[in-house]
Formats: structure tokens, C-alpha cells, sequence
């Protein structure tokens, strides 16, 4: 589960001075019941956040469906019961995180059976574009993917940025030079630079922005120079629901995705107050 302070921070980002509706409206010691349900089919994630959300604020909470399930429309999520004023307080930023790490989920999953359907070795794996990375990268894991780097001191991916500045060749020495411990992975557009990166002791290549039958050519490039197996392959760019299956077929290791996180689709869920308690 994410940690509940950086959870509390949208509390109080969305209430720094207290819910003004709720203490003008509602009475101090009422207490009530409500229900959390699916709006529509899916995977529902973020289930222990609203969770730990809600138990922070004194509301107790019965988990009806857990993280990672398939849930229809009119599913109960979530039963609560306990101060009315903590319920509404808690309501749209947890139905935000679950919105959204449902939304990632679900998309995340389909991807993934899909890819599965065609080659069981290969993995679907988020980015690191998003600025909600705990929420997004737990809800990746939940789908069944990958969540990639968590953040820029995990791992060593040298970009097109990078190459602009030093050669392929001396970035790679360089990056190895630096530890023996971590990853280092080169993104590349051509099959030149799939083959210097390989021979340069790259540990992952990412062949961007390539179609398939490229990648197919860097593949067979790469066996005949024997250094297929020296390297993980990870295609990334231009790939979609429409296409990925396309990738799939091929000797690759990884898929990768930025829409998994930039473009999500949120997951419609809905609070509803049932009765006093």
C-alpha cells in the first residue's frame, strides 16, 4: 500500500481550512453509513488506500472487493460507517485515487491478456511519464504489468538527450564505469545503434519509435552477430491497443507504454450515503 502521509496530502490539499459545506450543513456527532460501488466493469485498484483514508479519519471500513478483482457494474466496493462530517470529507479524494489506479488497472490487465494471448515471455511495463508515480506505479502492479523505473535512481536509461551530448559507445563506458550494480539500458532508433549498444555491454536495448518489421530486422541483426542473448529487448512508442499484439509476436522481452499513465481513462466509482448509523 502507498504510504498514508503522501495519501493525507490531498486531504489537505483539497481541505487546508476544513470542509466549509460539510460543517455548516451537517451535525458534529452525526454518524451515517454509505457505500462505495462500481459504476461500470473493470479491475478495481486502490481498495486499501480509501481504506487507510477513511480509517485515519475514525470511519469504519468493510472491503467488499480487494485490489487486483474484476468487478461489474453495481458491485459494492466498499462498506462505511461513521461520522458523517469525516465520510464527505474523505469521499472525492478517495474516489479520485481509486478512480484513477482503477482506471490505470483495468487498462493495464487488458493489455497484458492480450500480449499473453500471443507470447507468454513478454511484459507490459508503464513509464516514468506521470507525476503521480506511487499511485500510478502500484496500480501498473496491480494490473499484472510493470512499472518500470520508479524514478531516475533506479536504474541508468541513457536517451536521446544523453546521446546528444556524448557518443553511444563512451555513455555506455561511462555508465558501466559508474557501478557494477545498476542496470544500464540505451534507447536507440536504428539498427546501428541496437548493435554499437549491444557490443557496448548495454544490459537493455529500447528500440523506440520503430515499427515491426524494423524491429524484426534489429532481431535477426542481433542473432547473427551473436548478441541476441547478451541483451533484454524492450520496444516502446507509436504502440497501442490496436497494434500491440503486432509487437508481441516478436523475440522482444518488454512493451513499455506512457499512456498507461499519461492518457488514463479514469474508472467511475461512486459514493453513496444509504443512512444514519
Amino acid at each position: 500500500m502507498i504510504h498514508l502521509s503522501y495519501l493525507i496530502r490531498f486531504i489537505e490539499e483539497d481541505a487546508p481550512f476544513g470542509d466549509v459545506t460539510s460543517e455548516a450543513v451537517i451535525p458534529k456527532e452525526l454518524n451515517a453509513k454509505a457505500v462505495i460501488i462500481a459504476k461500470q466493469e473493470g479491475i478495481i485498484a486502490g481498495v486499501e488506500e480509501a481504506k487507510a483514508l477513511f480509517e485515519y479519519f475514525g470511519v469504519k471500513v468493510e472491503v467488499r472487493k480487494r485490489d487486483g478483482e474484476a468487478v461489474n457494474r453495481g458491485d459494492v466496493l466498499l462498506e462505511l460507517e461513521g461520522n458523517a462530517r469525516a465520510i464527505l470529507l474523505v469521499e472525492r479524494t478517495a474516489l479520485n485515487v481509486m478512480g484513477r489506479m482503477s482506471g490505470i488497472a483495468t487498462e493495464v490487465r487488458k493489455l497484458v491478456e492480450r500480449v499473453r494471448a500471443v507470447n507468454q515471455k513478454v511484459r507490459v511495463a508503464g513509464t516514468r511519464k506521470t507525476l503521480l508515480k506511487p499511485i500510478d506505479k502500484r496500480a501498473i502492479l496491480i494490473g499484472g504489468g510493470e512499472p518500470h523505473r520508479f524514478s531516475l535512481s533506479d536504474a541508468v536509461l541513457i536517451k536521446d538527450n544523453h546521446l546528444a551530448l556524448v557518443p553511444l559507445e563512451e555513455a555506455i563506458r561511462r555508465a558501466k564505469a559508474f557501478s557494477v550494480y545498476e542496470v544500464v539500458e540505451v534507447e536507440v532508433e536504428t539498427l546501428e545503434d541496437a548493435i554499437k549498444a549491444a557490443r557496448a555491454g548495454a544490459d537493455v536495448v529500447m528500440l523506440d519509435n520503430m515499427k515491426p518489421e524494423e524491429i524484426a530486422e534489429v532481431l535477426e541483426a542481433l542473432k547473427r552477430e551473436g548478441l541476441r542473448e547478451r541483451v533484454k529487448i524492450e520496444v516502446s512508442g507509436g504502440i497501442t491497443e490496436e497494434n500491440i499484439e503486432e509487437y508481441a509476436k516478436l523475440d522482444i522481452d518488454v512493451i513499455s507504454l506512457g499512456a498507461l499513465t499519461h492518457s488514463v481513462r479514469n474508472f467511475d466509482v461512486s459514493l453513496e450515503i444509504v443512512g444514519k448509523a
